[in-house]
């Protein structure tokens, strides 16, 4: 289960909280109940979030020393930081993205999400497959970011391999070798990061007037490169399969009966990017009655959380605007609770309003594959096809 909770049926027997050894024989304390992981993540003190980017495969000795060359570290900024530096780095960047700064980018988004749905529809109704992770929502959170955070001048590209190699170097069962080739290019990246840590504006600039050192402000940009855009993409991608299999819901948006807001909701109550995310406790103590030692790794499961019968009405069923359907924990709680869920729920809006139609009509040809990960869920394509000829308002 560790590495594909996300796949697990909510009827599958689970307590509120499992004792789970992993791929290397690592204890952990799975924590399934609403309550419970909200009760946990609305506590730093107890259970502190110092092990959230900890590598989930001990890296070998040849992985670490190609880290080293890179001058790679992490050091307590964002989702790692339990101390009081914190605060204070938190607000420096959620001032860059901040519902202002967020929502004035909404229609240079929507005209972008627009263009490219009316090639992708041109492309449809032309009978050719069309793939809506790579052509359409692969980079538009980074591009989004770019227009809110100054970002090394980087092609796209890269930026996203290196996302996506940090998700899998961090959070997947990994062999040496594979271990080895991810830690070369995510080290290549983290130079280039460090690099315009020292000279680059915006943000950065911002965090070392703040008195950060250089290493701070790259751990800054690291997490916001990755949890800034690439679970955004991630998102995008989920969602949109989701509703090609939706064909009522999709009806109740082009009526109006639908709200565009409840279903992205319900997307990330059903279809979260990020499953599970760790905290170790810092005493001993007890969480829904079983002891928990100090020292203790626990991983909390965001997404079964979504489907707590206890918090929502219809747990299985994508109903928009259900009760509880706005419970979720996607973003997290508490003080560690996502600096950019406002970005993320507009550019989730803008997409579903503007590309929900390209799924009337549609057959699936790929749908998303996403490999073991602990935390995410990476899907890597989702390729349909429309016949030519088709009107588009049949359904799925």
């Amino acid at each position: 289960m560790l590495f594909r909770s996300w796949a697990s049926a909510v009827e599958s027997p689970w307590p509120d909280v499992a004792s789970v050894v992993d791929h290397v024989g690592v204890r952990h304390l799975v924590v399934t109940r609403h309550a419970l992981v909200r009760q946990v993540l609305a506590d730093p003190a107890t259970y502190r979030p110092d092990n959230a980017l900890d590598a989930v495969t001990p890296m070998p000795v040849t992985a670490l020393r190609v880290l080293a060359g890179h001058r790679f570290r992490l050091p307590p900024t964002l989702a790692n930081n339990s101390g009081a530096s914190h605060p204070q780095i938190r607000a420096i960047v959620a001032a860059a993205l901040h519902p202002t700064r967020v929502a004035a980018q909404r229609q240079w988004l929507t005209a972008l999400v627009r263009d490219r749905v009316a090639r992708l529809t041109a492309a449809l109704d032309g009978g050719q497959p069309v793939d809506l992770y790579a052509d359409l929502a692969a980079d538009l959170p980074l591009l989004v970011l770019a227009r809110l955070v100054e970002l090394p001048d980087t092609p796209v590209g890269a930026v996203k391999e290196f996302a996506r190699a940090a998700l899998e170097l961090f959070w997947a069962p990994l062999d040496a070798d594979r271990q080895l080739a991810l830690a070369a290019e995510v080290g290549r990246f983290h130079s280039v990061l460090r690099d315009f840590a020292t000279t680059g504006g915006g943000l950065a600039a911002e965090l070392r007037t703040a008195g950060h050192p250089p290493d701070v402000v790259v751990g800054a940009l690291f997490f916001l490169l990755v949890a800034g855009q690439e679970t955004t993409s991630q998102f995008l991608t989920l969602l949109l399969h989701r509703l090609a299999g939706e064909p009522a819901v999709r009806a109740g948006l082009r009526s109006g009966e639908v709200a565009v807001a409840d279903v992205v909701e319900e997307g990330l109550r059903l279809e979260p990017p990020i499953v599970t995310w760790r905290r170790v406790a810092t005493a001993d103590g007890l969480l829904g009655g079983q002891p928990v030692p100090a020292g203790t790794s626990l991983v909390l499961w965001l997404a079964r959380a979504g489907r707590d019968p206890a918090v929502v009405e219809s747990p299985d069923e994508f109903r928009p605007g259900q009760r509880g359907s706005r419970r979720h924990l996607a973003f997290g709680a508490g003080a560690h609770r996502c600096v950019g869920d406002v970005l993320a729920r507009m550019e989730a809006a803008v997409v579903v309003a503007e590309a929900a139609p390209l799924l009337d009509g549609v057959t699936v040809v790929r749908p998303p594959w996403c490999p073991d990960n602990l935390t995410f869920r990476m899907p890597d394509a989702f390729v349909v096809r429309r016949a030519p000829g088709s009107t588009g308002l049949t359904g799925s």
